[in-house]
């Protein structure tokens, strides 16, 4: 193990031994010592071996004296029907997949029982179902804070907070002083440049000393990013790019105190400040980029989080978690409620929000017999149910293990940045070593000539532009988006949207508003209008609120009676009016005209009924940007869970040519995975709960802002307005981001080409290497801001 030798370091958590802490050997507390010997007990020694170096083991805290807060776990587990249990929980201090790998060997290890235990990264749970009592749970839980994780149940309060927000807070404050350093030592220098010939020795070095007073702290605070990554690279025998960046850094501020001590005329704490400050910018534009929203996967879990109503055998009510919901139990589900498990309906006629499943956003109709699903919305009437699944079997568990797969698979994707700097830091060691002895060996210089010699290289081969050359493409290009009102997300979206070419949409609220209008109907009179219409603002439903849109605003008819499933009956002047579905108005087939959509039925007394259509229109540009896509070479899809014919019909419409209709939520991920298999990159523009797990499951992912909340957290890039120009405009700005990256990178490489010869040769000072270093990133901001311009030609090329 890497961290065996090292006895000035705690071997399970890496953290420094000091003072009495070396006292108990090789570990920093009794915590981590016990979690060394549980892990090596359970032969699972690997661990040490697959964590990255970035990423050391979490510190093992000692618990208090109050009460023990996992004894209320079992209360937490839900009970399947075939006995099993199964329980969730927030763990606290996951790193890496070292980390995923060592829980879940160590509980399948050290308890047989356990049938599986997978831990997911993103969402920081652990979820683990087992044969036996619910109060093993502690026994689990306790395993897992003994390796030096806290957990707590999964969405309760013990959930600790987002660790990724700190680490950005801090990185900005550091970001601050360095900015303020840069600038005061900066003034300082040009004060020193300025009297070089009038300047007297005390005088210089006076202001050399006030320098080194503002730098020195400056490098110790904000330099521990580089300095502590580093750090943690060497001591596992690895190295990075943070290591020639702080051997850089470390030893230019070195050089200049020691000239600084000795009178010298040249000091570069002006250089080895900005060179910090420059780094900064990139790290934290890099750390604003990627953005840290919060997991899909844990969103949708919140959606089944309350409590279902059971009915008992003598009809008495019982509040219980969802998951513990046995099969045939009967459940009561009151207007307006979120509807818990999965079932059919026993009793009752109501109205359901089906957009979790359907992505349809009008009401759909159920009565006894219909099959419901976990997640619905009951809106208008109460209705019992008989449980058929519950807990983990319910169609949202089934969505929520999609997009934590999904998820999982995509946290794998790596910026070209950090592939390059794996091979880009060996090299600039390498260099910078060769120069140093060859000076010593060679140029018979003094030791310190070398040295000075060998920082130049160091610093004019710093990585800074290459760490800018993504982050400031990403930085200029979601500026870009952002005044078109579009929001990207991830920090990799760009990336992943150049090399698409096949383009889904979903239909619902995507391809089209999701909102119904009536159609116009020259035959229907003014009156007739008006009059359903005084029904209609009587009603919430869709259907009724569009169809008094369309009439405009007008007096409400009084004493209208809303019958779930069926429509609106009020007692006018002439008698009985409806306005409905068409069982609810009498309608007969011979009345119906044979058109489709959706439709309200219009009925009085010794009146033919009347008939009212909606459709759901399409987005003003839709057709415009398909045909923009399909000409860029883009293949153009539509993925829908509604209605064939009425995806076709919308396919025409606006230009599509291949549909598939009738789709769930797992037909969707199922499509996608095959259109990757095929080798195709794909983008999946969606706004319903239903398509959270497709937008994970695709290459990328784009969502309106009318989108529901877990959707556009499942995406990478959300866009706002009624037009789809944001489509085009993004893929056409991404592939225009990759141009510049890819132009970028040449020129640090070219950089590097023309400037390390120099510095080898001895022509640059450190103060020289930090301004072409300096210069250098400040090109390929300038060429990065060449995408902030005018709007991209189609294409993006």
């Amino acid at each position: 193990m890497p961290l065996d030798s090292l006895t000035a370091h705690c071997r399970h958590c890496g953290q420094p031994l000091m003072g009495a802490a070396t006292e108990r050997g090789a570990f920093c507390c009794q915590g981590c010592a016990g979690a060394y010997t549980l892990i090596h007990d359970l032969g699972l020694d690997a661990y040490y071996d697959r964590r990255p170096a970035e990423a050391a083991a979490p510190a093992v805290a000692d618990d208090g004296d109050g009460a023990d807060p996992l004894l209320g776990l079992p209360d937490a587990v839900a009970v399947a029907p075939d006995g099993s249990c199964l329980l969730r929980l927030s763990v606290d201090g996951l790193h890496c997949g070292a980390c995923l790998w060592l829980i879940e060997a160590a509980v399948t290890k050290h308890h047989p029982e356990v049938r599986s235990a997978r831990a997911n990264l993103t969402t920081r749970c652990l979820t683990l179902r087992w044969t036996g009592a619910p109060a093993q749970a502690v026994d689990y839980a306790r395993l897992v804070t003994g390796l030096g994780y806290r957990v707590a149940p999964f969405g309760g309060a013990g959930a600790g907070a987002d660790p990724a927000a700190a680490q950005e807070r801090a990185l900005l404050r550091r970001l601050a002083l360095a900015g303020f350093a840069a600038a005061n030592v900066m003034l300082l220098s040009v004060s020193v440049w300025s009297g070089a010939d009038a300047m007297g020795d005390a005088t210089r070095t006076l202001l050399h000393w006030v320098s080194a007073l503002i730098a020195l702290p400056t490098v110790a605070i904000a330099g521990q990013p580089f300095f502590q990554s580093a750090l943690a690279a060497l001591r596992a025998g690895r190295t990075n790019m943070d290591v020639p960046i702080s051997v850089g850094v470390l030893l230019t501020t070195g050089m200049s105190v020691v000239m600084t001590a000795q009178h010298g005329e040249h000091a570069y704490f002006d250089g080895a400040v900005m060179l910090l400050f420059f780094l900064l910018v990139g790290r934290y534009l890099d750390s604003r980029a990627r953005g840290r929203a919060r997991s899909a996967a844990a969103h949708l879990l919140a959606l089944n989080q309350a409590p279902v109503t059971v009915l008992d055998a003598d009809g008495l009510p019982q509040v219980v978690p969802p998951a513990r919901v046995s099969l045939g139990a009967t459940v009561l589900v009151a207007a307006g409620e979120r509807i818990g498990v999965d079932g059919t309906v026993a009793e009752g006629v109501s109205d359901l929000d089906a957009s979790l499943v359907t992505g349809e956003t009008l009401p759909l109709a159920v009565a006894p017999g219909a099959q419901v699903f976990a997640g619905m919305i009951n809106r208008t009437a109460p209705l019992r149910l008989t449980a058929t699944a519950s807990g983990e079997g319910t169609l949202l568990a089934e969505m929520v293990r999609l997009l934590e797969a999904a998820e999982q698979g995509r946290a794998r994707h790596v910026l070209l940045a950090d592939r390059i700097a794996r091979a880009y830091t060996p090299v600039v060691h390498l260099t910078a070593l060769t120069t140093f002895l060859a000076w010593v060996f060679l140029g018979h210089a003094a030791w310190y000539q070398a040295l000075l010699i060998a920082v130049s290289v160091l610093i004019i081969t710093c990585p800074c532009a290459l760490a800018l050359a993504v982050p400031a493409v990403q930085v200029t290009a979601s500026g870009r988006l952002m005044r078109q009102g579009i929001l990207l997300k991830s920090a990799t979206a760009l990336e992943r949207l150049a090399p698409v070419d096949t383009v889904v949409f979903d239909k619902t609220g995507t391809l089209t508003l999701g909102r119904p209008d009536l159609l116009p109907d020259p035959t229907l009179t003014a009156a007739e209008l008006e009059l359903a219409a005084r029904l209609a603002r009587a009603s919430r439903h869709p259907l009724s609120r569009a169809l008094a849109r369309a009439a405009g605003p007008g007096p409400v008819a009084e004493g209208v009676v809303e019958v779930p499933g069926g429509g609106l009956r009020w007692r006018g002047p002439q008698g009985f009016v409806r306005l409905g579905s068409r069982a609810f108005c009498g309608v007969t087939d011979a009345d119906d005209e044979g058109r489709a959509g959706p439709e309200l039925w219009f009925s009085r007394c010794g009146q033919p009924p009347r008939r009212f259509l909606f459709a759901d229109r399409p987005r003003r540009d839709a057709a415009a940007v398909v045909a923009e896509l399909k000409a860029a070479g883009y293949r153009v899809e539509l993925l829908s869970g509604d209605r064939a014919v009425t995806a076709q019909a919308l396919a025409a419409e606006v230009g599509i040519d291949i549909v598939r209709a009738d789709a769930r939520p797992a037909d969707k991920c199922a499509h996608l995975a095959a259109l990757r298999a095929e080798g195709r990159n794909v983008l999946m523009v969606g706004d319903g709960l239903n398509d959270a797990a497709a937008l994970a499951a695709a290459d990328v992912s784009l969502s309106p802002a009318s989108a529901v909340d877990v959707t556009q957290t499942a995406a990478d890039v959300v866009f706002q307005g009624d037009g789809l120009a944001a489509v085009a405009e993004t893929l056409a700005v991404a592939r225009r981001a990759r141009a510049l990256v890819r132009q970028n990178l040449a020129f640090t490489l070219l950089y590097n080409l023309c400037a390390v010869p120099v510095a080898m040769a001895g022509l640059a000072t450190p103060f020289v290497a930090a301004a072409a270093m300096s210069g250098s990133s400040l090109a390929v901001m300038a060429n990065a801001l060449r995408l902030g311009g005018k709007k991209s030609p189609d294409g993006g090329q």
